[in-house]
Formats: structure tokens, C-alpha cells, sequence
């Protein structure tokens, strides 16, 4: 061998070795956090735009419409779900937002509440009690109904929310059993929960 050739056995290149291989194990440490930490940064920039893309959370409403968004939900809770617990409410209001969150319905509160469609000769509604109500509407328990606007505001207008139902889009009557194919998500109360 010359004189300039480096063997292993040298101190000084074990050392180079050792400090070189540090510094890429540290480099793709680095690599690999800054990676996360963009994924999470993009994760989060989204769900923040969606919180203001979401029709029911927009800033731009007047307080005309948020009024009658109030009124709207604060019914529909109240028909479908006044003599539930408080969960039982919110769990109603809950499917009624991510149903105007929703592509295949209305993105307006109201509309998706008094939505009918026909089948063949039969009127069929999205809730219940818009087919079987008449005319002018005057809560029969003020108590359920009082307590049914509170939950409609601490839904809508808080964003209260229960995680189970984060894709709850319909639901029903522990008593009746329609023959659904959709995937149940829970019970609560009364109510039979599904995606």
C-alpha cells in the first residue's frame, strides 16, 4: 500500500465514518419531522378553510337568515325529537347540518328540513312531521320546545357536536324498522343513527 491509502483501522477515519453517518441518520430525522409537520400544517389549513366554506358557519350570513336557520332547526328538533334527552336533540340537529353539508341535499338548513320528494304517486318528506303538520305552528310544550331552541343555537351556532355522528345522515324510530341498508352509527334515545 502507499502511504496515502486510508485503512478502517485508522482512528481518525473510523471517527469520519461514525460522524458522517451521524449527520445523515440527523438529516432524515429533520427530513422526515419537517415532512409531518407539513402534513399536519396542510391538514389543519384545510380543515380551517372547510369551517369557513360550510354554509351553516359563514360569516357572510345576514341575521335575517340566521334567524330563520334558528327557527328552522329549533322545529325540526323539536317535532322530531322534543321529548328526547339533550343528546337526542342535539343528535337530530346534528344529521340536519351534515345534510345541508351534504352534496345530495340542500345546503340550506330550511330547505333540507321541508324537503319532499315524490315517489311515483306518493309524497315522501325528509322529516316526518313536515308531511303530517298543517298550516301554522305553536309549540304544544313550551318547556321541549324552549329547550329545543337552545339546543338548536348551542348546535349551530357553536358548533356543539357528538363525535359519533360526525356522518350521520338519517335516522329513525327505535319502534320501526324501515329495512335500511345504511350503516348504523349509534342509539340514542328514541333514534337509530346511520351514515
Amino acid at each position: 500500500m502507499t502511504a496515502q491509502a486510508v485503512t478502517l483501522d485508522h482512528p481518525h477515519t473510523v471517527d469520519h465514518i461514525r460522524a458522517t453517518w451521524l449527520a445523515r441518520a440527523l438529516s432524515g430525522l429533520l427530513i422526515a419531522l419537517g415532512v409531518w409537520f407539513s402534513i399536519n400544517l396542510l391538514s389543519w389549513a384545510m380543515q380551517q378553510h372547510k369551517l369557513r366554506s360550510d354554509p351553516t358557519l359563514s360569516s357572510d350570513i345576514t341575521m335575517e337568515v340566521r334567524e330563520r336557520q334558528l327557527s328552522c332547526l329549533t322545529k325540526n328538533i323539536y317535532h322530531e325529537a322534543g321529548g328526547e334527552p339533550f343528546e337526542g336533540k342535539v343528535a337530530v340537529a346534528q344529521v340536519t347540518l351534515n345534510r345541508a353539508n351534504n352534496a345530495g341535499f340542500p345546503d340550506d338548513i330550511c330547505q333540507v328540513i321541508y324537503q319532499k320528494n315524490q315517489v311515483y304517486s306518493k309524497v315522501l318528506c325528509q322529516f316526518s312531521w313536515v308531511c303530517e303538520s298543517a298550516g301554522n305552528f305553536k309549540p304544544v310544550n313550551r318547556r321541549e320546545y324552549e329547550e329545543s331552541q337552545a339546543v338548536a343555537k348551542k348546535v349551530l351556532l357553536e358548533g356543539f357536536r357528538l363525535p359519533s355522528l360526525k356522518d350521520a345522515m338519517y335516522f329513525h324510530g327505535d319502534y320501526i324498522n324501515p329495512g335500511w341498508k345504511h350503516e348504523r352509527v349509534a342509539h340514542i334515545g328514541r333514534h337509530i343513527f346511520y351514515k
